[in-house]
């Protein structure tokens, strides 16, 4: 967002066929300093019939694809036949994105009649839910004949990790907005507007579950550079000497204050995690902490040289996860052209490479260092294999399941227990300075492990520390690293452990502010109100 701010990408309405029943085609034009996109979408009525968030569902309320340069008649001839296809459909040699979104039927009914009706959607009820359109799957990098990542290169505009997927999301959100407009247009000639600020408040709803696991553990690199950019700007942030009358201790206690309303206001029930009253309740401390910092100069009575690093380790030790690390994130604002540097370079190929030269000496070493978490966890135990992850024959998705109900299940989780334990014994039982591609001609079952640990040898964050087949391990956590973390989405609501539920792009610029370049915080919007 801050790169299309920056360049004033122009976002535009092409065509706009809906009839009243919310039948038919809409295309928009994204252009950006050097390159054209456009996002066709296909718009179907409702259906309670078949209505699911599933891939294997078939029946969406709106199907689109982001292309490479300006729509043609051919592409949106070709993305109205392949796209309901689904597995068995090819998109077109242009195409970036594929994607499928659901009506909240209840808020978007809503939100229609009020516009229809001359008058602004209850905000109570859209701070229920705060998104009109739930993403129900964003398919890209070579999925269904889509143009793969890696031929992109870093030239191209959408070149970036997860860019084209996020542009895609985004216009998906405007795309909902523009549709219960022109709604509101066919059933009333008084219909209004939707007002603003609350067009700005609403994102795209989002729902993610156990897949994001797979995706943590099989781009290791990706997520390192990911980690690394984030805790590089916050380190940035943690080192300011700043004293009482510097204007961005000020700037940083209005964030704060911004955080805790945001939480406040959420009306999200959270299962595992903490609930937002509790989160605001800490922020309300943090804001107090800077208020002392802008008045004094001091933190706790004590005048230090890097007081927002003395104040980072306070928090962490009193206050909630949660709050603690929404302190952490928004240190970034405070070095914000570090920020975006840090993460223009996020990258990370997704092979591995075995270094055959390596002695099996070394190599055990190098995990007794790294991998040590891995190597004393107790495998033996009963609970150690308790879950076995799979995928679903009937939904097409990934599951967890307890071992012994589905004993013939083929495993697709990584052991990295396990598989660590296994090669480090067989590791010791070698020859020291044996090369490993001598090993590896014994032992070809440790090829895969081994190829990680070497490939990422150097990187401070890869792997998560945890046994995923464990009775202990939560899926949430992971879930919502991804979520929350690397997409940006907010009021992640979890259940069951593995699902979540959240909203992308809530509060962000539209399409105007965009062109106009109107920068400016829009992270954890307050509810409009008259």
């Amino acid at each position: 967002m801050n790169r299309m701010l920056r360049e004033r990408w122009d976002i535009s309405v092409q065509r706009f066929e809906v009839d009243a029943t919310g039948e038919g085609t809409v295309i928009y034009s994204i252009r950006t300093l050097r390159q054209e996109f456009s996002f066709i979408a296909f718009s179907r009525p409702p259906s309670r019939k078949a209505r699911t968030g599933r891939i294997i569902g078939q029946a969406w309320d709106m199907m689109g694809t982001l292309n490479e340069g300006p729509a043609t008649e051919g592409d949106i001839a070709s993305a109205r036949e392949e796209l309901p296809k689904l597995y068995r459909g090819r998109a077109t040699p242009n195409a970036l994105v594929w994607c499928r979104a659901n009506r909240s039927m209840r808020i978007f009914d809503q939100t229609l009649a009020a516009l229809a009706s001359g008058k602004q959607p209850d905000i109570d009820g859209l701070a229920e839910v705060c998104y009109l359109m739930r993403n129900t799957g964003l398919d890209g990098n070579g999925t269904f004949g889509t143009r793969s990542f890696p031929s992109l290169g870093t030239d191209h505009d959408l070149g970036g990790p997860l860019q084209a997927q996020l542009l895609t999301a985004y216009l998906m959100r405007e795309y909902s907005c523009d549709l219960v407009e022109h709604l509101a247009r066919h059933q009333s000639e008084k219909a209004v507007p939707l007002d603003p600020a609350i067009r700005r408040y609403l994102g795209v709803g989002n729902g993610s579950a156990l897949g994001l696991i797979f995706f943590v553990h099989r781009h290791p690199k990706l997520i390192g550079s990911w980690i690394e950019a984030r805790e590089r700007a916050i380190a940035l942030a943690r080192g300011l000497e700043l004293d009482g009358g510097d204007v961005r201790v000020d700037m940083l206690l209005q964030l704060v204050r911004r955080a805790a309303t945001f939480r406040r206001q959420d009306r999200m029930v959270y299962e595992t995690f903490a609930s937002s009253a509790e989160v605001a309740d800490d922020l309300e401390k943090v804001a107090v902490a800077l208020v002392e910092l802008r008045e004094t100069g001091m933190v706790g009575g004590t005048r230090t040289r890097y007081p927002l690093d003395t104040l980072a380790n306070w928090f962490a030790e009193e206050l909630r996860p949660e709050a603690s690390e929404t302190f952490l994130s928004l240190l970034i604002e405070l070095v914000p052209d570090e920020a975006d540097a840090l993460a223009a370079r996020v990258a990370g190929t997704d092979e591995v490479n075995v270094s055959p030269a390596q002695t099996c000496q070394d190599l055990a070493q190098e995990i007794r260092q790294q991998y040590r978490w891995a190597l004393e966890t107790d495998m033996s135990s009963p609970e150690a294999y308790r879950y076995v992850w799979y995928k679903s024959e009937s939904a097409e998705e990934p599951r967890r399941g307890a071992r012994d109900e589905v004993p013939d299940a083929l495993d697709l989780g990584l052991d990295v227990c396990g598989g660590l334990q296994a090669l480090v014994a067989d590791l010791e039982e070698q020859e020291p300075l044996l090369p490993v591609s001598r090993f590896l001609m014994k032992h070809p079952e440790h090829r895969y492990l081994t190829a990680r640990v070497q490939t990422l040898a150097d990187l401070v964050y890869h792997t998560p520390t945890a046994n995923i087949n464990a009775e202990d391990f939560t899926p949430i956590h992971l879930v919502r690293l991804m979520n929350a973390g690397i997409h940006g989405i907010d009021k992640t609501r979890d259940f069951l452990r593995r699902n979540l539920r959240g909203v992308l792009y809530h509060g962000a610029p539209g399409p105007d502010d965009i062109r106009a370049g109107r920068e400016g915080v829009w992270a954890y919007p307050a509810e409009p109100r008259p």
